[in-house]
């Protein structure tokens, strides 16, 4: 055998060799937790820093909004305060019951949910006013005294009555669709009852 031949035979060895030492090197990648880990490390940082910017612009905001609404008047705050509240609260917490329905995935259940907090936006913002401790949210506090007196009392009767009917209403609809359902079952059983008798008859009448 020629020198050159014994080097040809001795090169695949030697790839195989260094194939199975790379083998069997620890997995260095990062596995899923971490990236799991990572990703919500990063989420939190994000939603932390747009928290504290929505707390720093947005009561202030709201409030001059609303106070242009308003006008200064105990009428106009009152009713407007009811709207918001009711309105805000109703539709967001109809919307958000449908999430029980069986034929919703997980995927389509938070979309619901995600949207449902959206709707509910300005009763979010009159909170932030009401319940924040920033400089933006006591600013905010004080335009409410002066432009927009009775907004925050009617915003909470109209957030206690959105939130009574919908629950009524959800209630309603749940009972219903059970009686439905009931009432289903029992005619069912009535056919059955039916057909065992008119099959028992048949038997009688050739017998």
């Amino acid at each position: 055998m020629t020198q050159d031949e014994s080097a040809a035979t001795n090169e695949p060895h030697e790839d195989d060799a260094l194939e199975r030492k790379i083998r069997d090197q620890p997995d260095i990648a990062p596995g899923a937790w971490v990236k799991r880990i990572v990703l919500a490390i990063v989420l939190l940082v994000v939603a932390y820093v747009g928290f504290r910017v929505s707390a720093a612009f947005f009561p202030r905001w709201w409030a001059h909004r609303v106070g242009d609404q308003v006008g200064d008047s105990l009428t106009k705050g009152t009713l407007w305060g009811l709207f918001y509240g009711f309105v805000f609260t109703f539709v967001p917490l109809l919307l958000l019951f449908q999430i029980r329905r069986r034929f919703f995935s997980w995927t389509w259940r938070i979309v619901v949910a995600v949207v449902a907090l959206l709707l509910a936006a300005p009763n979010w913002l009159t909170l932030s006013v009401v319940a924040g401790n920033s400089k933006a949210a006591h600013a905010g506090e004080r335009i409410f005294d002066v432009e927009a007196p009775g907004f925050r009392a009617g915003t909470l009767s109209g957030v206690i009555a959105g939130a009574v009917l919908a629950l009524i209403v959800t209630g309603t609809s749940m009972q219903m669709r059970h009686r439905k359902k009931e009432v289903k079952r029992l005619r069912g059983e009535r056919d059955e009852l039916k057909r065992a008798q008119a099959d028992h008859t048949r038997d009688d009448e050739s017998s």
